[in-house]
């Protein structure tokens, strides 16, 4: 649906100022609302003056974001502050998200808006979902409410970048995670890779762990590492969901004695194999609890793409990929990483064959390359912390070839 900007009232100067204050309180439920997105609200009065110079005067009346999937909405939890109170001509309600228009797992925000008698109402992005995409905005206009859109409001987009994903591409958002030296290596020419990165950094990982859907890694980092690829920080950090241990094993060599496989009935795993693996194998592990998924296709890049798909159906949000080079390669080889986190050890290792973060097939052309915005660096103990979001400009890959997902 489009929306006639006529429509629309102009942002107002302190407008931004507020609505990066609602985004930040948005933040408060990641981990917990996926595959919703993560929405902040706040109610404001006169709201021409901007935070700083409101205080000390206070002139939020209420907030709330969505604190869990299937829970009430930003919207309705900073009302419910104000049961039974009607609004005054200069208060406006600030949502980093469009209010939405439908029935899903609970009534629809913007009709609870127009009921509310709220007078005007900023709007930090409008929702990409097709059963909203602009109706919650034309029902609130048609009820006499004045409406802000800030469609060019980075803070907000970036909020829900993973949900947009899912909605437009059905796949999760990706997240690639290493560790690696000064010199771009991930292991010694031996092999060894424990641990390159400090205690807080490693600490840092198990926080990220506790807040997405699926954890990703190839059969050859199983191999080495024996991982347990679970959440475990540090005592008063809240693990707020069980990610779903995921790995590429074309051949079905995932051991039956492996950490994996002998917790897999407390916390999943998926094997995701080729048409030629180890069936006997495959019977161990399943009766361990493994969940086998069984692609038909030889081209390891046709398998890696169903496997997405299929955590896009299960509605799978954010994805941590832990990997060697392989799995990482053939993900930047599809273009199918969305973010970056890279931990980088002051130490050099050196050794022309030490493994390197990323493999694949690569870019032979540099107009090829995919392109990251970085956030400020972070130090981690001795450690520098980096994060990137894939610019929106994509540059395609290379032409689909087989690649090395195992």
């Amino acid at each position: 649906m489009t929306i006639r900007s006529h429509q629309l009232d102009p942002p107002q100067p302190a407008d931004r100022d507020w609505m990066e204050k609602a985004a930040k309180i948005a933040l408060l439920g990641e981990g917990s609302v996926e595959p919703n997105p993560m929405v902040g609200c706040l109610l404001i009065r006169d709201p021409q003056k901007a935070p700083a110079e409101a205080e000390p005067a206070a002139p939020i009346v209420a907030s709330g974001f969505h604190q869990r999937f299937g829970g009430p909405h930003a919207e309705v939890v900073a009302l419910s502050q104000l049961a039974g109170h009607r609004f005054f001509s200069d208060t406006t309600l600030y949502v980093t998200l469009e209010p939405c228009s439908h029935h899903g797992k609970t009534p629809p925000c913007a009709d609870f808006l127009v009921e509310k008698g709220i007078h005007r109402v900023v709007v930090g992005c409008v929702d990409p979902n097709p059963l909203v995409a602009g109706r919650g905005i034309e029902k609130l206009i048609s009820a006499g409410i004045k409406v802000t859109v800030l469609d060019d409001f980075e803070e907000t987009q970036e909020l829900i970048r993973p949900f947009s994903k899912l909605i437009r591409a059905k796949r999760p958002w990706i997240i690639a995670k290493w560790a690696m030296s000064m010199d771009g290596k991930t292991a010694t020419c031996g092999g060894i890779s424990q641990w390159i990165s400090g205690p807080e950094s490693r600490e840092l990982v198990h926080q990220t762990r506790g807040r997405v859907d699926a954890i990703l890694t190839g059969i050859g980092t199983v191999l080495a590492d024996d991982p347990l690829l679970t959440a475990r920080p540090a005592d008063g950090v809240t693990v707020r969901r069980r990610a779903v241990r995921v790995i590429c094993d074309s051949g079905c060599r995932l051991p039956a004695d492996s950490k994996l496989a002998q917790t897999a009935t407390d916390i999943p795993v998926l094997l995701s194999v080729g048409p030629v693996h180890d069936r006997t194998n495959r019977q161990r592990l399943e009766g361990l609890g493994v969940e086998i998924l069984e692609w038909p296709f030889a081209d390891p890049a046709q398998r890696l793409g169903a496997l997405l798909d299929e955590l896009g159906q299960r509605q799978m949000t954010n994805v941590l990929v832990e990997s060697g080079g392989g799995v990482t390669g053939s993900l930047a080889d599809l273009d199918e990483i969305d973010e970056l986190h890279c931990y980088i050890a002051p130490v050099v290792l050196g050794g022309v064959h030490a493994p390197g973060p990323v493999g694949g097939i690569g870019r032979s052309k540099m107009d090829a390359r995919i392109e990251f915005d970085f956030q400020p660096p972070r130090v981690l103990g001795r450690d520098v912390f980096l994060v990137g979001r894939k610019l929106n400009a994509g540059n395609r890959p290379c032409p689909a070839k087989s690649g090395n997902s195992d």
